[in-house]
């Protein structure tokens, strides 16, 4: 029921309303008003700071610094062969490609093209390929990390809608990975080409890479596209890449036959950024 709520919730308040709201409130510098909140979130969500690169929740400048803030080296360490993954949280789902159908949950797929902002080229690399989708909690560590080592080629953000993106509103919203905002990142790795997208929704009303600095908000309202071939942007395996101002969903894709998945790896398992995703 209070799922069914918060759904209906999110369906008729204006999301992106609502999260600039939230922007703004997350980078408030009054001392009293960021440590209420950075505290009452570390206590709600049971957040170990004891891995946090500065410890101390009142030495954040606001929320925002606090809820991306950096680990210590040794908390995530990156393997040293395969693909790593590339942040903390749940497995939703990771599987084969069928054909351009992706598993979004139980009796929900959603449409590769339709995910890569309507692009049949960039559809094509991946038919009948991998993915894996991997939801970051409220409580997760922010940072999104490179899988391998990669070379970027084109950046594109799709504008849309921000649902929640958690279980249930997986199981419940059709094609909800191809209609939320995202930012679509083309890299050329070893394992062939791969896609590494960053969704958003409800709150997450700011993504970021590396290389561009922010790119919502503000929110556009037509696709936009950067390309980086002629601008070599590289990453060694393990980089920051890039990060949600509050948690959302990344999805991996690769080409067929350049990716198994390690046979351990099941829908709704946590993972940790660095861990082997693949076999060795």
């Amino acid at each position: 029921m209070k799922s069914a709520l918060a759904l209906l919730f999110v369906r008729i308040v204006p999301q992106h309303g609502l999260s600039n709201l939230v922007h703004t409130l997350t980078r408030i510098r009054t001392r009293w008003f960021k440590n209420t909140m950075i505290r009452w979130f570390i206590g709600w969500f049971n957040v170990d700071m004891q891995i946090a690169l500065e410890s101390e929740p009142t030495a954040y400048k606001d929320f925002n610094s606090f809820f991306t803030r950096p680990l210590k080296p040794e908390a995530r360490p990156v393997c040293e062969s395969g693909l790593c993954c590339p942040v903390d949280g749940t497995i939703s789902q990771l599987g084969r490609i069928n054909a351009t159908s992706i598993l979004q949950a139980k009796n929900h797929d959603y449409d590769l093209t339709a995910l890569l902002g309507g692009s049949d080229n960039l559809s094509k690399l991946f038919h009948n390929g991998s993915f894996c989708t991997i939801y970051l909690s409220p409580r997760d560590y922010h940072r999104i990390h490179m899988p391998l080592d990669a070379e970027l080629r084109e950046m594109i953000y799709v504008p849309g809608k921000l649902y929640s993106v958690n279980t249930y509103t997986a199981e419940t919203i059709p094609n909800l990975f191809a209609v939320n905002e995202r930012v679509i990142n083309i890299f050329e790795t070893e394992n062939g080409p791969m896609a590494l997208i960053l969704v958003g929704a409800i709150n997450v009303g700011s993504m970021e890479t590396t290389w561009h600095g922010t790119v919502t908000p503000p929110y556009g309202k037509s696709i936009n596209r950067w390309q980086y071939e002629k601008n070599a942007v590289k990453f060694d395996h393990g980089d920051e890449m890039g990060r949600f101002n509050m948690g959302s969903t990344v999805i991996l894709l690769f080409p067929e036959g350049h990716t198994t998945w390690a046979p351990q790896l099941a829908a709704g398992d946590t993972v940790q950024m660095g861990q082997p995703l693949t076999e060795k």
